[in-house]
């Protein structure tokens, strides 16, 4: 089998000062890709700063042989997200991938949660995926080339306790990466998302023993292949670590359909075929999910 190298490709991650940013930077430098290492170095709640965690991850690379440049703004706003696209380009004339991956946490069970706890999630992982993502977009629209990697959550797909803010946000890169996989398509754009389970400093205080087997350096196989030319994967969710991979998708019932008569009373009595989740289908679209609809109503 061919080795997936990235001669030549620019790609930008973020949160790349330590843990899977780390990771994935590592790897995909070795493999020939021009890194631009973003990180604002901050404390796992978002707070403080330490501008020396993406240049050491620079030097690493540089160490290894790879081409590599650091980025310390912070993806929370426009102007930090534009700059941050701005230094690929005036380091290496183009951007060809972005990861998003930079995260913070502050966890909270809801009804102690206020908005100064939700929005600042909302703001590092939701809108810092559009941050640096719209203007890298409009360059790989001109290009005709690009992939897109988010980092999602099992946290958002599937729910967890005291994270209504990091799950808001992780489902909304799902639906981020649905409508870019849509619109990137006819422009030979790809958009995937991942839910890593991995050892990081996020993650070390609630994984346990388990942590000794999720090494970070486990997902970056799948965040690397992703973001490969020749991988035409768009618009899916994968789950991935320790080593395992697995597609995460949102399915749909054939579902119950009365045209003539249907009423809260009519819908309990057939509440089984609602949610029967014999014969389902996975549309990848909104188009194709109307079609569902349409067929039902004919």
């Amino acid at each position: 089998m061919t080795d997936l190298g990235f001669d030549g490709k620019v790609a930008i991650i973020t949160g790349a000062g330590g843990g899977l940013g780390r990771q994935h930077a590592l790897m995909m430098a070795r493999r020939g890709a021009l890194i631009v290492v973003n990180d604002l170095g901050g404390s796992v709640d978002g707070t403080g700063s330490d501008k020396g965690a993406a240049q050491l991850v620079v030097e690493e690379i540089q160490a290894a042989g790879g081409e590599a440049v650091a980025n310390t703004d912070s993806v929370a706003t426009p102007e930090g997200g534009a700059a941050i696209v701005q230094t690929a380009v005036d380091t290496f004339g183009k951007v060809d991938i972005v990861i998003n991956n930079a995260g913070i946490l502050r966890d909270k069970s809801f009804h102690n949660m206020g908005s100064d706890l939700f929005d600042p999630v909302l703001d590092v992982h939701l809108r810092g995926a559009f941050n640096v993502t719209q203007p890298a977009w409009k360059l790989m629209r001109d290009q005709g080339y690009g992939r897109i990697v988010s980092t999602s959550s099992a946290a958002g797909i599937f729910g967890n306790f005291g994270q209504a803010n990091y799950g808001a946000a992780k489902m909304g890169l799902v639906g981020f990466t649905n409508v870019l996989a849509v619109e990137g398509a006819k422009y030979n754009i790809k958009a995937n998302a991942i839910a890593p389970l991995a050892l990081t400093r996020m993650t070390e205080d609630l994984l346990g023993a388990l942590g000794d087997k999720l090494r970070p350096e486990l997902v970056s196989p799948l965040v690397t292949y992703l973001s490969h030319e020749s991988c035409e994967s768009s618009g899916r969710v994968y789950s991935v670590g320790g080593g395992r991979v697995a597609e995460v998708f949102i399915a749909e019932t054939p579902g119950y359909t009365n045209t003539a008569d249907l009423t809260p009373e009519d819908l309990a009595a057939h509440w089984d075929q609602v949610t029967d989740q014999t014969g389902y289908k996975v549309p990848p679209s909104i188009a194709e999910e109307t079609a569902m609809f349409l067929d039902a109503l004919k």
